[in-house]
């Protein structure tokens, strides 16, 4: 049977231990410290002597006769005060021979402690208590703890069959039915789970929240107040996060259970790779811009998750950038040694995405500019390609900025190597090219291209296409066009004739090379 937090017997309180039929059978009567009931029962012990509390530990509800205590208004006081500094959930007790009704001394000492303090009108044993109790307390222990089991057993195989963070993140959201945040020590967050209008309202003001919670207690663990339990991440010493359980509605008992069994697998995911090259902190930023790109999930809404990853988003800029051809770490070392605040995470086919945030009194294309430069000075112009939309002042227009850098980084993917580029490539600098990417899958553009450029694609030779896009890229300059391709001029005067005849065209002619120039361009947005 699979154990989740909802098969769990309920947390036993002082108010429900007192609705138990075999508790009932006393009447049972609260006269003192009503408002007090729902302190958690942790244990049931009998006692007399009045100084009772140096024999617990807290959260005991304590059984008494007050035979030791008849006679004596000073120990009766005493005994309740003892309690009350044990942090002892209750007092239970049993008239008759010694007190045939609630002594006004206790009742008084309980009611100003804040300690329940209930008595029972009838006859009781007290061992049916203690048994009903302490029964239903081993119960909920043993199951807390095969739920703890179950937790680390599932998240070990999925680590085993390589699950990638969340995943598992998902399992302990699935367990402890809350959002779960894991973050660095800086509180930023790397990743979340659970139901996504909860995960976005526990986001929304996380960087408060969490130094509000923490800030002042940089070494404590476990709860501060409303179900927000956390557990910390780390190893030999060194601790590098922490995992969250916000808003958990369990006892704090098994849902530290959870959040230490979770800490423990993320802590095993991270030392073995978690079947990915990238850290936490990149995956986190990759999912975030990888969100925003597809504009799948509405820019407004991954707002909170932008705040929460540490990005600056109140009156700033932002410059959406793509880079060709980028590492992604290395970008990120370039951003913290400009000090330029923004995320870095690598998308497809050899593109890494860059959300610059800069204040608004500083110049976004300038800066944008100098991290080009920046950039293409350490890897070199001919490996490097820095495309950008014009900067955004509104959030939500930052999907629309990114898919058009993405738009220029892919116009000129194959054509950096024969253009001059500026350090930062725009969509005016694309011009045609720009145009033909954005139409290539428009089926009368694909039948143009392979009806203009039949008579080469039917005989597949790539070398002569090759020469063909080199030639129409660079004006038509044949001497360019020979050095390029290592050839002498008349050997390339006989590969455009060839060309041309098989073609059917002369390229000498403006619009018919216009015409071939623009159906080979289609073609090449076509295959990538």
């Amino acid at each position: 049977m699979t154990i989740t937090l909802d098969s769990l017997e309920p947390a036993l309180s002082v108010r429900h231990v007192l609705t138990l039929e075999r508790v009932l059978a006393g009447e049972p009567e609260v006269v003192a410290g009503a408002g007090h009931l729902d302190r958690l029962v942790r244990w049931v012990h009998v006692a007399e002597a009045a100084d009772v509390g140096v024999m617990l530990s807290g959260g005991e509800m304590v059984l008494t006769t007050g035979v030791l205590l008849a006679d004596d208004e000073d120990k009766q006081a005493e005994y309740i005060r003892s309690l009350h500094r044990a942090e002892a959930a209750a007092v239970v007790l049993g008239l008759g021979r010694a007190f045939p009704s609630a002594p006004d001394v206790m009742r008084r000492a309980a009611e100003r402690c804040g300690l329940p303090m209930v008595v029972l009108h009838r006859p009781f044993p007290f061992a049916d208590l203690t048994e009903e109790v302490q029964s239903r307390l081993v119960r909920r222990k043993f199951a807390a703890v095969s739920l703890s089991e179950a937790v680390r057993t599932e998240l070990t195989a999925l680590i085993t069959a390589g699950a990638p963070l969340q995943r598992l993140l998902d399992e302990v959201a699935r367990h402890s039915a809350c959002p779960v945040v894991v973050t660095n020590l800086a509180h930023r967050v790397l990743g979340t789970a659970g139901e996504r209008p909860a995960v976005d309202d526990v986001l929304r003001d996380w960087e408060r929240i969490a130094r509000q919670a923490w800030g002042h207690h940089p070494g404590r663990s476990g709860t501060e107040g409303d179900g927000w339990i956390r557990a910390e991440l780390g190893g030999r010493g060194e601790r590098w996060g922490r995992i969250v359980l916000c808003g958990y509605r369990g006892d704090t008992a098994t849902g530290r259970l959870l959040a230490d069994r979770a800490a423990e697998a993320l802590v095993l995911h991270r030392m073995l790779g978690g079947g990915a090259a990238c850290s936490w902190e990149e995956q986190s930023a990759q999912s975030l811009l990888t969100d925003l790109v597809s504009g799948v999930v509405p820019a407004r809404q991954l707002l909170p998750r932008a705040r929460a990853a540490g990005l600056p988003v109140n009156r700033r800029t932002f410059v959406p950038l793509v880079v060709r051809d980028g590492d992604p770490a290395r970008l990120e070392r370039l951003l913290r040694l400009l000090g330029l605040p923004g995320l870095v995470a690598e998308l497809v086919d050899g593109a890494t995405a860059v959300l610059l945030s800069l204040p608004r009194d500083q110049d976004a294309g300038a800066l944008a500019a100098h991290f080009a430069t920046r950039l293409r000075t350490e890897t070199g112009p001919d490996h490097t390609v820095v495309a950008a939309a014009e900067p955004r002042a509104a959030w939500d227009d930052v999907p629309t900025g990114l898919r058009e850098a993405q738009h220029v980084a892919d116009a000129v993917a194959d054509s950096s190597a024969v253009l001059d580029l500026p350090p930062v490539v725009r969509l005016k600098d694309v011009h045609l090219r720009g145009l033909i990417r954005l139409l290539r899958d428009d089926p009368h553009v694909q039948s143009f291209a392979e009806r203009e450029l039949d008579g080469l694609l039917r005989e597949g030779d790539e070398d002569l296409l090759s020469v063909l896009r080199t030639y129409l890229a660079t004006g038509r300059n044949k001497s360019r066009t020979a050095q390029l391709h290592h050839v002498s001029r008349p050997a390339l005067y006989r590969r455009l004739e060839s060309i041309q005849v098989r073609l059917g065209v002369d390229l000498d002619d403006f619009e018919q090379a216009a015409s071939v120039h623009i159906a080979l361009l289609a073609h090449d947005a076509q295959q990538q």
